[in-house]
């Protein structure tokens, strides 16, 4: 029996790491962990033990290979080259289980494959991070990584050293078997289909099913998938669920009233970074943060249930000026083959004699956006390279004040009717803005409101130039979030209340004012634009007019591998790996659930057909 200490010895050792990284997932989480009960806690590893031991059988297949060469031919040393294994193995596997403490505290989901898309972008891959408690990240990384690198040379290194003795062809047999065995436990059992997340999905509350996951399967599962053809929201047949969605859409005699006092205005984009309705006083937020955009809101028209369709600025781009959904599990954003299929408000716009341009701050390359703006067919594409260095004085490029007063004089000299497009930066992370702060406090939630604030007085200022300008009078500008945000409140990554954003019309082109409480999402903007132009909007198949009294009020969201689906009745949302309602608010029937599972499985098959 002796002669296979290595093989249980190294194993276990992988089995123990991942239940000492699961305890840390725990107690680094503390806040959420105090809610389980210990009963919980306790099917937190044990549902969890199935991935761990997974994992842990990946891991070890090259170590048993080693053993298994060793038992036939027994002079060959294999001790170091395990040990140089292992170690790296340790240092990566401490790295990525590090990150994700933190990137669960901001996203709200074990990490995936989803942070591969920002490797193209470090600078800003810093910005995001640096916000982070990194010497608290750092100390944790380097304990990790020393203690579990000194637990092997103390107590695996002196079983691996164990001679297998004599040559033996059943030591040899059973070596083999040994090696063919780990894919029992990786495949997660003898059952005819192979383990995936849900098989350790065991709760109501959805941090104690992201606490059983093993993060590195977790990251490999996502990789190995993140190509897959097949439609992982199988809710209906296909037919079926083509029927409940366009019922969605299906509308009587459209009633759209006439909102513009031009034919043909000029339109202005405002797309604001992270900008939640939790901040804006007009949508019922903290008072005091937005003043401009508040008083905007009063002279203008502010729609006060809209949406976001996902949680990243790239989806928020694509929502807003393709009027396209967000996929659950990917972002067609990283296809440029997919988006130059997707129709968009740009081409629309040009097509009528409009010229278009699109201003940012920042990398327009971060996350592959500016291959979604070229293939929109923007004439014209600033970035954060196109500002003196003197400017680009935060983390992310350019502050808003600059981009601003260079985004007015660029439309004081263009041809008219333009369509142009601000992306504003400063209340991104890590809320670095050139002001003197306006609320006081430390923490990351006042930092983001001062952000916020900031932002504000720059959108203050902008107005005002406009307004004394003769291009106010021909103008319709449209103020929009790019996504919400999970502060203030460190909102659950599926609550609406995260997904809440800010939708307002403004301009001396608008000649109606008031309040629109139909719900809706950013998906819905391009056709309510385009129809008051009375542009063709029939290609954006998924936008509705959130003017006509007709149409459905609702709104769609997802999540990572969830959904969010609001009506007027109230609100659910629902995980698909668990196939749960996770979360429901007001009289919501499963027709509505159905509504939503539906909207799910057609966009994403949508997606998929592109």
């Amino acid at each position: 029996m002796k002669k296979f200490y290595p093989y249980i010895a190294y194993f276990g050792f992988w089995v123990f790491y991942f239940i000492i990284s699961r305890v840390l997932f725990l107690v680094y989480h503390h806040a959420l962990s105090g809610g389980l009960a210990a009963s919980e806690i306790l099917k937190v590893f044990l549902y969890g033990s199935r991935m761990d031991l997974s994992f842990a059988s990946y891991i070890s297949i090259f170590p048993f290979i080693l053993f298994f060469v060793r038992t036939a031919f027994v002079t060959i040393n294999i001790e170091k080259l395990i040990k140089i294994y292992t170690i790296i193995v340790i240092v990566f596997i401490s790295f990525v289980t590090t990150a994700d403490l933190q990137l669960y505290t901001a996203w709200g989901y074990r990490m995936d494959a989803t942070p591969l898309q920002y490797f193209r972008s470090p600078k800003e891959m810093g910005a995001t991070v640096s916000s982070s408690p990194l010497l608290l990240l750092l100390t944790i990384f380097i304990m990790l990584s020393v203690f579990f690198i000194w637990f092997y040379k103390r107590f695996i290194g002196p079983c691996i050293r164990i001679k297998p003795g004599k040559f033996s062809i059943l030591n040899l047999s059973i070596a083999l078997f040994l090696i063919a065995f780990l894919f029992v436990p990786i495949r997660g059992g003898i059952q005819k289909i192979p383990m995936n997340q849900s098989d350790v999905y065991f709760s109501e509350k959805l941090f104690a099913d992201h606490a059983a996951l093993n993060l590195p399967w977790n990251i490999a599962f996502s990789i190995l998938n993140q190509n897959n053809k097949e439609n992982p929201f199988d809710y209906f047949p296909a037919k079926k669920s083509g029927e409940i969605v366009n019922e969605l859409y299906n509308t009587g005699p459209i009633k759209i009233p006439s909102i513009l006092s031009v034919k043909k205005p000029n339109i202005i984009f405002i797309i604001m970074e992270s900008y939640t309705a939790k901040f804006v006083g007009s949508l019922g937020g903290d008072p005091g943060v937005t003043p401009n955009l508040d008083k905007i809101a009063a002279d203008g028209l502010l729609f006060t249930n809209i949406y976001a369709a996902g949680d990243r600025s790239e989806k928020g781009q694509v929502a807003v000026l393709s009027g396209y959904p967000n996929q659950a599990l990917t972002s067609i954003i990283k296809t440029p083959t997919k988006t130059q299929q997707l129709p968009s408000i740009t081409t629309a716009l040009e097509a009528a004699g409009y010229h278009t341009s699109y201003t940012y701050g920042g990398e327009l390359e971060f996350a592959n956006i500016k291959s979604y703006l070229v293939n929109t067919g923007f004439n014209k594409l600033i970035s954060k390279y196109d500002f003196p260095a003197a400017e680009r004085t935060t983390s992310w490029g350019v502050h808003d004040q600059y981009v601003f007063n260079r985004f007015y004089n660029d439309i004081k000299q263009e041809q008219q009717p333009f369509f142009a497009t601000l992306f504003t930066l400063s209340s991104h992370e890590p809320y670095d803005v050139p002001m003197a702060p306006r609320f006081k406090g430390a923490d990351e939630t006042t930092k983001f409101r001062n952000s916020v604030a900031y932002t504000d007085s720059c959108v203050g200022v902008f107005i005002n130039r406009l307004k004394n300008d003769s291009l106010w009078q021909n103008t319709l500008v449209v103020f929009v979030a790019d996504h919400g945000h999970p502060l203030p409140g460190y909102d659950r990554n599926d609550l609406p209340s995260k997904f809440h954003i800010p939708l307002i019309f403004s301009g001396g082109a608008l000649k109606v004012k008031g309040v629109v409480s139909t719900i809706g999402s950013q998906t819905d903007i391009v056709k309510t634009v385009l129809n008051q132009l009375d542009i063709p909007s029939g290609k954006f198949t998924w936008s509705k007019d959130l003017l006509d009294s007709s149409a459905r009020s609702f709104a769609f969201y997802s999540f990572n591998d969830g959904f969010g689906f609001v009506t007027p009745a109230g609100i659910v949302t629902m995980d698909n790996i668990a196939r749960k309602i996770i979360f429901e608010k007001g009289k919501v029937d499963s027709a509505e659930v159905n509504n939503g599972k539906a909207y799910m499985q057609l966009s994403y098959q949508d997606f998929l057909n592109r």
